[in-house]
């Protein structure tokens, strides 16, 4: 028989994953501010980063950059390139412009309020493409990495996060979840697929994957 603490416990776990999927109002920046400062969210995103090999004029972009932290650590490394970042949440938006305002206002960093299934242009191609636990909330997730492939230079390369969340994960969840983002990136075309893990509770996966130098016909 459900309680009523049960329920309200119920409900207030409920709009906690709403707010880490759709950040907003105080307890969006809040929330933020906690997957700024965790030190294993830093220690993934800081590491997946490492994993795309970032040469000084890279353009790279990343999707749901959340609070910024990955973006920061673009932005040390595409020192004569560009960073971009999109987020449907524009309290991320905000605290991400925040935490990279010295690269914003030098013009490196471009951060924007928008949605993977609506991304504005960026002009030339990119060298990378970054998203970190998000891919999972894109809608038709396949047709969104076959216009990611499309904005990449060829030879281009592209890095696909997880690190599942859910109640009792575990080891085995985060190899379905790695082998779910292989399958999707190889009916969008990419090539080259390789799994990195990182061992933190739960293991974080890493697929990578390239741009074909030919397109098909």
């Amino acid at each position: 028989m459900q309680t009523a603490g049960t329920s309200l416990k119920q409900r207030a776990l409920r709009r906690l994953v709403r707010q880490a999927h759709h950040p907003r109002g105080i307890l969006g920046w809040a929330i933020g501010w906690m997957f700024a400062h965790r030190p294993s969210n830093r220690q993934r995103n800081i590491w997946a980063v490492s994993l795309l090999d970032v040469q000084p004029t890279d353009r790279v972009l990343e999707i749901g950059f959340g609070p910024g932290v990955a973006i920061a650590e673009f932005a040390g490394r595409a020192t004569r390139g560009h960073v971009f970042g999109v987020d449907h949440s524009q309290a991320m938006v905000r605290q991400a412009a925040r935490r990279n305002a010295a690269a914003v206002r030098a013009g490196r960093v471009h951060l924007a309020h928008a949605s993977v299934e609506r991304l504005p242009s960026f002009g030339d191609p990119l060298d990378a493409i970054l998203a970190v636990n998000s891919v999972g909330f894109w809608p038709d997730p396949v047709q969104r990495l076959r216009e990611l492939r499309r904005l990449l230079r060829p030879a281009g390369r592209i890095a696909l996060v997880s690190q599942p969340r859910c109640p009792g994960a575990t080891r085995d969840t985060t190899a379905r979840a790695a082998q779910e983002l292989q399958d999707l990136l190889t009916q969008a075309g990419f090539t080259h697929l390789r799994v990195e893990t990182l061992e933190l509770d739960p293991p974080v996966a890493c697929v990578l994957a390239g741009n074909p130098t030919r397109m098909p016909s």
